[in-house]
């Protein structure tokens, strides 16, 4: 793979790799403290409505799948936050509807000739120059906001109503939160496609639950093995011709298991 590097694809994938594995370390730790994962799901299956207008009205695919995943977090967010009882009905729902959206909007696009299946399953090897800048922005925004506003997180995370109590505003970072996981999972769609995009979020996060004593930790560490995963599922998918969002997730997925029978035994 070596002298893989010395194209641009390839550089721009790992770069990639890296930008949204720590991205996605630190939103999938939140989604999992927060127990959120099949929210993100249903965002994540939602963004495809958005998806398919941006073929329709021929904008650019991430800027019309991030206006529409933002869209469905704060309608989950708005519909949710006082009725969490009923939160699997409401993400159910509004994952039917987006996805239909998406494929209406892409059958009355004349013509199209967009890859569609690589936002199914991914493309890393497909990131442009514009998507690197877009993933590294994000990645600064998730950076800046989270080591600013770190305790009120914490607090909201692991405690909702304490937090309410000491004046922290819920409901404010409750639909921050969503929103940035919407965003976190447009940008790994372009690595491991939106049917894969859970996986991403929760497998690195649930090894580094194990292994760390705090969010913080928990955060950087599964940034770290994200990334890990993500360039092991590079070497793979171009030494042997497969499909790089797979074989992220298959990595990912046997390193778990490893994972769970060495700590078994352990135990």
């Amino acid at each position: 793979m070596i002298e893989a590097l010395g194209f641009e694809f390839m550089q721009h994938a790992l770069i990639a790799g890296f930008l949204v594995s720590f991205a996605a370390g630190i939103i999938g730790s939140l989604i999992v403290v927060n127990r959120m994962v099949f929210l993100a799901g249903g965002i994540a299956h939602t963004s495809y409505g958005g998806i398919g207008l941006a073929v329709y009205f021929s904008l650019p695919i991430f800027l019309g799948a991030s206006l529409f995943a933002v869209g469905a977090a704060l309608l989950i967010a708005a519909l949710t936050l006082k009725k969490r009882h009923r939160m699997d009905t409401f993400i159910g729902l509004i994952w039917a509807v987006g996805m239909a959206i998406g494929v209406i909007f892409v059958d009355l696009t004349p013509g199209y000739n967009v890859d569609l299946m690589s936002y199914l399953f991914g493309s890393i090897l497909a990131v442009s120059t514009q998507d690197l800048y877009f993933m590294a922005a994000l990645l600064t925004l998730i950076v800046v906001v989270v080591t600013l506003r770190y305790r009120d997180i914490l607090a909201v995370s692991y405690d909702s109503e304490y937090a309410g109590l000491r004046g922290v505003n819920v409901q404010f970072f409750y639909t921050l939160i969503l929103v940035l996981s919407a965003l976190t999972v447009v940008i790994a769609i372009k690595v491991v496609g939106l049917i894969l995009v859970i996986a991403m979020l929760t497998i690195p996060v649930y090894i580094a639950e194990k292994l760390s004593n705090s969010l913080f930790s928990m955060m950087f560490l599964s940034g770290a093995i994200a990334t890990l995963f993500t360039l092991v599922g590079l070497w793979l998918s171009y030494t042997y011709d497969l499909t790089s969002g797979a074989s992220i997730i298959m990595v990912s997925a046997v390193s778990l298991g490893l994972f769970l029978l060495f700590t078994h035994k352990k135990l």
